[in-house]
């Protein structure tokens, strides 16, 4: 069987060579949110002010200080005391309220956001060629999916209303500060001038390593979706000790880059604390001095102690909304990235359908390479004629399943065309064309659900009895009425059915559709002989009234075909029926004979 395109893989194992633009990605990160920009303004405003109401405090503390330690000389004036506490707690409340509001809004927006982020991705899961997959790995995939969207929807939920909360506290205090005493401010700003410089060259240095980390938990992601899928082929070919090196590298650099990130993002706790503390030292001595040459009152300095943990605070919180921006920002950018993709050809101006089809099938001097330096299909011309059943045989390579992919439309031609009842395939949408096509893979794919609902699938108003002569036609039946639920069995990881069953499930499947071409690609590769008989059977009385092309490598199964295309490297080399082929003793016939050889 020609594989379907280059193999999967997750790109480059390195790490990540240059910086990404992460200026570019929170602009398409604001504009994707342009629809909830109003409610997102409104929770910053309300965050705003919540910091603002929290920053007049320690005005008015200052004002309760000073009347206590003027009292404590006479006495002490509690109805002005009590009157200055009240509008401090109703200032404290308001914020509180502020604060709430403020959370409830990101927390809605943040939730929609994410929530248009999966359904956007979904959609465009559906609108990208096949190649795209045949060339990422699903693992990568997921992970743009989950880890990424979750990772936008944590920082604009936590992250922005902090950092607008902790900017305005930061800015708002240092007003605050020089209006209460220019002095004392700038006692408290050199202290913290240490900790800007430090955190600047910190987030600077951990940039890259936040994309990194995205980067490799993608990759890891895919290595071990992969590995669990085949895991049995890995412990039958011994392959745990390949699998556990490419993950153990993968491991160490996401180990080594999301270290570097998390590390230099801690450093900003301790570093912002010891400058605080160095603060208070610096406000308590400065404050001491102008309190005893009677330049300040002993208000401003506990004013000023709580001013210095509101200005150096904010930095922490500033230099953890940045390390969480940053890896947003690796975040946005692979999944923007993924949005960006290059999707199918827009379809919808082209008006021709085909709705009643006779079908006919021709192809017309077809060329077709999944690169242009390299043709897998040279310069293929066949016609199949209304009900025929056309077997295509040849080795592994010839481009068997490549010559159905472009049947199908998952890719399109280099050079001639397709045409089904005379009308060429490019000019229908691809929608048309999957309406015409029934199709059994090598590679069965059964969904968590019933054996009804797999049988059934996406076709409407399919009875009972449909089912079970669709069943009876394939020899499953029997089986599936001595499971305990029939035909409503669960099929999922702990249902215990042979590769075969799997295969005449989804033979079923296409038998219910009756549409008028049908597909079998090696569709009895995974049966024995005895099942191989029955599904023959079915399969001639699935093909009556349909033009069918199979796929196969087992010559017997295809002995009745009408007409029989041999392909090699990616031409027809002869073609006829079997018999035909037999007498003329060339390509098909050697095949044939040692297939016969072997089998006996």
């Amino acid at each position: 069987m020609t594989p379907p395109g280059p193999p999967h893989g997750g790109g480059p194992r390195g790490p990540v060579a240059k910086p990404k633009d992460f200026k570019k990605t929170f602009r398409q990160l604001i504009s994707y949110c342009k629809v909830f920009l109003p409610l997102i303004i409104i929770a910053l405003l309300l965050a705003m002010a919540g910091a603002i109401f929290n920053i007049i405090g320690p005005e008015f503390l200052n004002q309760i200080t000073d009347l206590i330690t003027e009292g404590m000389m006479t006495s002490i004036d509690l109805d002005a005391v009590v009157n200055v506490g009240a509008i401090l707690a109703f200032l404290y409340g308001l914020g509180a309220l502020f604060n709430y509001i403020q959370g409830y809004i990101m927390a809605t927006v943040t939730q929609r956001v994410s929530k248009n982020l999966r359904k956007d991705i979904s959609t465009k899961i559906n609108r990208l060629p096949l190649k795209y997959f045949d060339s990422t790995s699903t693992g990568d995939v997921l992970s743009r999916i989950t880890n990424d969207v979750d990772m936008i929807g944590q920082t604009m939920n936590q992250s922005l209303g902090a950092l607008v909360s902790a900017v305005t506290m930061f800015l708002g205090s240092l007003i605050m500060m020089f209006y209460t005493n220019w002095i004392m401010a700038i006692s408290a700003i050199l202290s913290t001038f240490i900790g800007f410089a430090l955190m600047t060259f910190i987030i600077s240095k951990s940039q890259k390593y936040f994309a990194q980390q995205q980067k490799e938990l993608g990759k890891l992601n895919g290595h071990i979706e992969e590995i669990y899928s085949g895991h049995h082929v890995v412990k039958v070919y011994n392959g745990e000790k390949n699998a556990k090196e490419t993950f153990h590298e993968i491991n160490t650099r996401l180990y080594d880059s999301a270290w570097k990130s998390q590390f230099m993002s801690g450093l900003m706790m301790p570093l912002m604390m010891f400058v605080g503390n160095f603060g208070y030292v610096v406000v308590s001595i400065v404050g001491a001095v102008l309190a005893v040459n009677d330049v300040i009152s002993f208000g401003v300095i506990v004013a000023f102690m709580i001013y210095i943990r509101l200005f150096t605070q904010p930095l922490t919180q500033i230099a953890q909304a940045a390390t969480n921006l940053q890896s947003t920002a690796a975040a946005s950018e692979r999944v923007f990235e993924f949005l960006a993709e290059e999707e199918i050809a827009d379809e919808s101006e082209k008006q021709e359908r085909l709705e009643t089809v006779i079908g006919d099938v021709e192809f017309k001097n077809v060329r077709f390479g999944y690169s242009e330096d390299k043709m897998v299909i040279n310069n293929f011309s066949a016609i199949a004629k209304s009900g025929q059943k056309v077997a295509i045989v040849g080795p592994t390579g010839a481009g068997k399943t490549t010559l159905v992919n472009l049947l199908m439309r998952f890719y399109e031609v280099n050079g001639g065309e397709i045409l089904i009842d005379g009308v060429p395939t490019h000019n229908l949408t691809r929608e048309n064309i999957h309406n015409l096509f029934s199709m059994v893979l090598q590679d069965t794919w059964l969904f968590e659900g019933t054996i009804r609902e797999n049988i059934v699938y996406s076709r409407q108003g399919v009875s009972d009895e449909e089912i079970e002569e669709a069943c009876k036609a394939v020899g499953l039946h029997h089986f599936i009425k001595t499971l305990p639920k029939g035909y409503d069995t669960i099929l999922d990881d702990k249902a215990n059915l042979s590769s075969g069953q799997k295969q005449l499930i989804t033979i079923a499947r296409a038998m219910i559709e009756h549409k008028p071409l049908l597909i079998l690609d090696e569709a009895t590769s995974s049966v024995d002989t005895r099942t191989e008989v029955l599904i023959q059977k079915a399969m001639d009385k699935l093909t009556v009234g349909k033009t069918s092309f199979v796929i196969a490598h087992r010559l017997s199964t295809i002995k009745n075909a009408d007409l029989i295309l041999v392909m090699k490297n990616g031409d027809i080399i002869e073609s006829g029926n079997h018999e035909e082929l037999l007498q003329r003793n060339g390509f098909y016939a050697e095949l044939y004979n040692s297939q016969f050889e072997n089998a006996s």
